[in-house]
């Protein structure tokens, strides 16, 4: 049997979602739960491999495992057995076929900002600007350019694991929205690179506080490779906020709001409980 999960967290506490030594990681706190269900060492296969302090509204994994009850037990299993900042919501099982990573057509990112100096309950998910204030028609404007194939090394970092990947990808939507002082940077790709939307995040405030020129913006892109100009913006304003897949859907979360913290809680709270 496949089972094809999808997972929130917050990522504030976790080296990141691949497994590591530290055992610190989503992914090892999934399989030490599977290996406890299912009494054998459980393989879990993410759609990506979020980076360390980065969140999932909507992280999707698949495994394989023989479940002699119902689908809905399974995923009453897989709510409880973790840090209160990993929850699984949603449990199917899917045709032998499906990947979480190579199924996948595409994905959604989010990226956070806060216009001043956030607070407490702010600041854990979102890039405290301070005193910047930000040229919302600028950004969206020089964020047109970067819409549609292109070649992205100029925004990704070398992946430490050393992976071959085509740089090439299809940018197929980039614009910040504004709730108040709350910025909101929503991006839908067929993939994304190492660190690429850190990286657009980064170089988008720089054109809102007119440090970078949609010239240079320009420029960058079509130099091929990274320079200095590319900043990386912090991993707490980063959310993992939806992966498509073509005949396999998943709840649709409001790109505008985060899981965790104030009103803005999960859309999936007591989704089948």
């Amino acid at each position: 049997m496949r089972w094809k999960c999808t997972v929130a967290y917050d990522g504030t506490d976790f080296e990141g979602w691949q497994s590591q030594p530290s055992k610190n990681t989503v992914q090892d706190h999934l399989e030490r739960r599977l290996a406890f269900l299912f009494k054998r060492d459980v393989r879990v296969h993410g759609s990506g491999r979020t980076d360390s302090g980065v969140h999932a509204n909507a992280q999707v994994f698949h495994f394989d495992g023989e479940w002699k009850w119902a689908p809905e037990d399974l995923l009453k299993a897989l709510r409880v057995g973790y840090p209160d900042s990993i929850q699984v919501y949603r449990a199917e099982r899917v045709s032998d076929d499906f990947h979480a990573r190579f199924s996948a057509v595409g994905k959604r990112y989010v990226y956070h900002f806060y216009e001043g100096f956030a607070g407490p309950f702010d600041y854990r998910w979102h890039w405290s600007l301070g005193h910047w204030r930000l040229d919302l028609d600028r950004v969206n404007e020089a964020a047109q350019q970067l819409i549609g194939k292109h070649d992205f090394a100029p925004f990704s970092a070398n992946p430490r694991d050393g992976r071959e990947e085509s740089t090439v990808k299809d940018l197929r939507r980039l614009e910040v929205v504004r709730n108040g002082r709350h910025l909101t940077l929503v991006t839908e790709a067929s993939g994304y690179l190492f660190r690429m939307v850190r990286s657009l995040a980064g170089c988008l405030v720089n054109v809102g506080i007119g440090r970078l020129s949609q010239d240079d913006l320009r420029e960058i892109l079509e130099c091929g490779v990274r320079t200095e100009r590319v900043v990386t913006a912090p991993a707490r304003g980063l959310f993992l906020d939806r992966v498509y897949y073509e005949g396999h859907d998943t709840p649709d979360p409001d790109p505008t709001k985060i899981v965790f913290g104030g009103p803005a809680h999960s859309p999936w709270q007591g989704e089948g409980r």
